[in-house]
């Protein structure tokens, strides 16, 4: 059946072999993504039967969750002492540029992947004051700033994706924006970005077991898989660096 499809389903597309997710929220209990030990067990267990070898959990760092990198770094080592899985665990956080942010950074008191790799997000509806202010500094402060998930800002375009690129800013794909699980628009923009080769790195951005179901249960272009699978191997020879 799928062999003369267009289309294929991500579980069973390889995409997943050999993946590192470099976006997840599956620290329990400290946003609005996975609330409980048990659940974060039960979908590592589901990645790692799907190939993927390694993992960073990347909990909201913004006003509506205030997070203190301290206190996550305490549950992040609690969850991975209890974890009897063979992914690797990492932990990095997703910064809001927001008022807290500001201040964190200031302080440098931050989680990145490695030492300076930053992941950010914004509104989706509209860019922060000053965002290039904000990057400018971020980049000053010595660190590299990933954009999470950019093809779900409303308010980007493309000549948006092109002048942050163009600043040094990297891009990571949300691999559900493929398969529409955040609606047409967003993945006709994810499209345009994996054709266009901007992005860098990807990730499943998963909340929940029902939203790791959904993405897996949902086919998948096949052309679309071709390009984000080269971008998996970009990520696996990258991980010194992102």
């Amino acid at each position: 059946m799928w062999l003369f499809s267009k289309n294929i389903l991500v579980k069973d597309s390889g995409l997943l072999d050999g993946f590192c997710d470099y976006h997840c929220h599956l620290l329990p209990g400290v946003d609005d993504g996975v609330q409980d030990m048990e659940q974060t067990f039960h979908i590592l267990d589901l990645l790692e039967s799907l190939g993927v070898n390694e993992l960073w959990m990347t909990p909201h760092i913004m006003e509506d969750y205030p997070n203190e990198p301290d206190r996550l770094k305490e549950l992040f080592s609690n969850v991975k002492n209890l974890f009897s899985g063979n992914i690797k665990l990492n932990l990095a956080a997703e910064n809001m540029l927001d008022g807290i942010f500001i201040k964190r950074l200031q302080n440098n008191n931050l989680l990145c992947f490695g030492n300076k790799d930053l992941l950010i997000e914004t509104s989706y509806y509209m860019p922060p004051m000053n965002m290039q202010l904000v990057i400018d500094k971020i980049k000053e402060k010595g660190y590299r700033p990933i954009l999470a998930h950019p093809e779900r800002y409303e308010y980007m375009r493309q000549d948006d994706y092109l002048h942050w690129k163009h600043d040094g800013v990297l891009l990571q794909l949300n691999l559900p924006s493929l398969v529409g699980a955040y609606g047409p628009g967003v993945q006709s923009k994810a499209e345009w970005l994996l054709n266009n080769g901007m992005y860098d790195c990807s990730g499943t951005d998963c909340h929940s077991a029902d939203q790791m179901d959904f993405f897996l249960d949902s086919p998948i272009n096949k052309r679309m898989l071709k390009k984000a699978l080269r971008l998996k191997q970009f990520t696996e020879s990258s991980q010194q660096t992102i």
